[in-house]
């Protein structure tokens, strides 16, 4: 069949095409900007074809306040350019294994622009041993201790952590995140030493079983139209204490049948910007296709970027 349509005709349709595309996917001054990032481990693949980030990515699409792109670990700069993250109001980081391949810098990046108001964080169930993770605690820790100070005396304050950045399972006696040792100079200068969050527990990744997620707070945005318990059937258990400052609120919880209990959703404040940690989720079980875990999701990424 002879098309009908003048060459030059398709060729300003498949332009259009193009910048209809383009378009869609740049970011937006009139919605929130949300930037899914994706270690994409191939072990992923079995539940979801297109690895668990894009895959939330697509459910978020469907919220008209969002505007969603997608990056991964695979990507130039590690899908994490100084660019793409002031682009962004959320950054949405889900992690399993590569915890370590973000570097300190970048880290220290990303949690500055949390500080500044510039940037708010979701992270998701292994990420809490991402660097990204464990560098915004560490600064949340810092800010807990200066606050304990006297408002003349925080500026000059000299910030010191005992130990490194590590990734070590945490002993049975495990205990909960300490308080900070103040000490002050001959020049009456405050020194704080601060225990580094290691952002572990005792227990861990059992077998799959299933999980009882609990609502605490059913004001809280993060929580509306949420069931007051649900079950999610199949998922790895963590167990407290988790080393980390503690939250300004968990919003909600999580038991498994063993009495194993956690924190499972935790908000701190860092500067004028906001973290929510979020356990569930999982590289091998279908914890994403249960409903109220994507809504909770979906909720936190419009609560965080509204406000």
């Amino acid at each position: 069949m002879i098309s009908l349509i003048p060459k030059f005709k398709i060729r300003s349709i498949s332009f259009l095409a193009i910048l209809i595309l383009t378009v869609s996917t740049s970011w937006a001054d009139d919605k929130i900007n949300v930037l899914v990032w994706d270690e994409q481990q191939p072990v992923s693949k079995k539940v979801y074809p297109n690895y668990p980030g894009n895959f939330i990515a697509e459910y978020l699409k469907q919220n008209p306040k969002l505007n969603i792109r997608s990056a991964n670990i695979n990507q130039s700069q590690q899908g994490l350019s100084t660019k793409a993250l002031n682009k962004a109001d959320v950054l949405i980081y889900w992690g399993h294994v590569k915890h370590r391949d973000i570097s300190e810098s970048k880290s220290q990046e990303i949690a500055n622009l949390i500080k500044n108001g510039k940037l708010d964080f979701i992270v998701l169930h292994s990420a809490h041993w991402a660097v990204p993770f464990m560098v915004a605690m560490q600064e949340v820790a810092a800010q807990d201790a200066l606050e304990q100070l006297p408002e003349e005396l925080r500026e000059d304050a000299i910030v010191q952590f005992k130990g490194q950045i590590q990734w070590k399972k945490a002993p049975d006696n495990a205990r909960p995140h300490q308080l900070h040792e103040f000490s002050q100079n001959e020049n009456g200068q405050i020194k704080i030493n601060i225990e580094r969050p290691n952002c572990v527990f005792p227990r861990c990744c059992t077998p799959a079983q299933p999980s009882k997620i609990r609502i605490i707070n059913k004001e809280h945005p993060i929580n509306q139209n949420i069931p007051s318990t649900f079950i999610i059937p199949k998922t790895e258990m963590y167990d407290e204490p988790f080393h980390v400052p503690t939250p300004d609120e968990v919003i909600l919880d999580e038991t498994w049948e063993g009495g194993e209990y956690f924190r499972s959703g935790a908000i701190w404040s860092l500067g004028k910007g906001k973290i929510f940690y979020f356990r569930p989720g999982d590289q091998q079980y279908a914890v994403y296709k249960v409903q109220p875990v994507l809504k909770i999701i979906e909720n936190a990424t419009v609560w965080l970027g509204e406000n």
